[in-house]
């Protein structure tokens, strides 16, 4: 499908938003991150979500490898390719490995995942699902995870769930 709002350049982006789009590409491994110059062309709000992503990803409190579950299985749930390439490359970074992947992709309920992860999962899973995490999840959730973290996991799931419909109804294309 063709994208709907076509990636800036320096006319669309500002000379700030495309130097930004420039570092971001670079860091991510391609000439053009579709994503980042797309949403530049937003000119101010673009570097107010990007600073609020970033404080969520790769800032936050959760440990790397929970974040990439995290996004990983929203982006699984919401099937959007553009997230899940990318943070399958930074997801290995953070090791998440090729039988973790097939696990995210089966959900909370296939054999291997730790209680803790379980609760991940399962949360994220309601969250996107729902809108909602149920008591009896909360609870298990709680059994692992200390408020600001709590909060933080519902916030990163909710990012990027809004991200994953940004990028399909815009249709963001992948990087390569």
């Amino acid at each position: 499908m063709k994208p709907r709002i076509e990636p800036g350049r320096l006319r669309e982006l500002g000379p700030v938003n495309w130097v930004v789009w420039q570092a971001l590409s670079r860091a991510a491994g391609t000439p053009d991150a579709h994503l980042f110059s797309t949403l530049g062309r937003t000119g101010g709000l673009f570097r107010g979500w990007l600073h609020f992503s970033g404080r969520l990803m790769p800032g936050g409190k959760l440990r790397r490898y929970e974040t990439e579950l995290v996004i990983l299985r929203v982006a699984h749930l919401r099937e959007c390719e553009y997230e899940t390439d990318h943070h399958i490359r930074l997801g290995k970074r953070a090791g998440v490995t090729q039988e973790i992947l097939d696990r995210l992709r089966e959900g909370p309920q296939a054999p291997g995942w730790s209680d803790k992860e379980r609760a991940l999962l399962t949360a994220v899973d309601q969250l996107v699902r729902t809108r909602l995490i149920d008591d009896a999840t909360w609870s298990a959730l709680a059994d692992h995870y200390d408020e600001p973290r709590l909060i933080e996991i519902v916030l990163l799931t909710n990012q990027y769930e809004g991200l994953a419909s940004t990028i399909t109804t815009l249709r963001i294309q992948t990087d390569h």
